[in-house]
């Protein structure tokens, strides 16, 4: 199985260009109003219009309920729901056979003891996503707040699904991380931009290349 590249985060035609000519597997729209990377419903679906066909469009939400889950899957269509709340193994497996979509599900890792959420998700999930914990603040935002994690927590990780990791990975950082954890995917939002919500082309570029050469696969483009 090739490395899976995602890019999150995309609020622009530019940025959404930019990950789909750099080869990125994955591209994450954000529907969470209190996040910089948030997008409304109409702006979702032009940006995966430009997506179809040549990446997976994964649309995040956080504790979603079925209304705002039915609006997003009716107009938007992705391909990959991105669960990124407290949804419990349940609620997942009540999406997936509501909605027919396949789930991604975000669990938040800090300590040895986080990774036993992972095998019950995994049972109700398509993919795994493993990101920091956010930081005990008012203004943190769920997922990593551009944190890392000790991605040797995770380092071989196999639960029965694909594993993607999160949290702080960088164009300059994402090498070591696929080499150290040998996981099925890495997923940037923030490492690739140039302030809240705005991504940089040239690190999206910068970050698939690197992902790509450390797992010895060429240019996808």
């Amino acid at each position: 199985m090739s490395l899976i590249v995602k890019i999150c985060g995309l609020r622009s035609a530019a940025a959404m260009d930019a990950a789909l000519q750099a080869g990125a597997d994955m591209v994450g729209l954000v529907f969470y109003p209190r996040s910089p990377r948030n997008v409304q419903v109409p702006e979702a679906v032009a940006l995966a219009a430009r997506a179809r066909d040549r990446a997976a469009v994964v649309t995040l939400t956080v504790d979603a309920d079925d209304v705002i889950l039915g609006t997003i899957i009716g107009a938007v269509k992705p391909d990959i729901l991105q669960l990124h709340g407290s949804e419990s193994p349940e609620r997942l497996a009540e999406i997936r056979a509501r909605f027919g979509v396949k789930v991604m599900k975000a669990v938040g890792i800090g300590e040895p003891a986080d990774l036993s959420d992972l095998s019950h998700y995994a049972s109700v999930s398509d993919y795994l996503l493993v990101d920091a914990k956010p930081p005990k603040t008012p203004e943190a935002l769920p997922g990593g707040n551009g944190l890392a994690f000790d991605w040797r927590l995770v380092a071989g990780l196999d639960p029965g699904v694909p594993v993607v990791l999160s949290g702080g990975l960088t164009p300059e950082t994402v090498a070591e991380a696929v080499r150290l954890t040998r996981l099925q995917g890495v997923d940037v939002s923030s490492g690739v931009e140039t302030a809240p919500g705005i991504k940089d082309p040239g690190k999206i570029r910068a970050f698939v290349a690197a992902a790509r050469r450390a797992a010895g696969e060429g240019d996808r483009r």
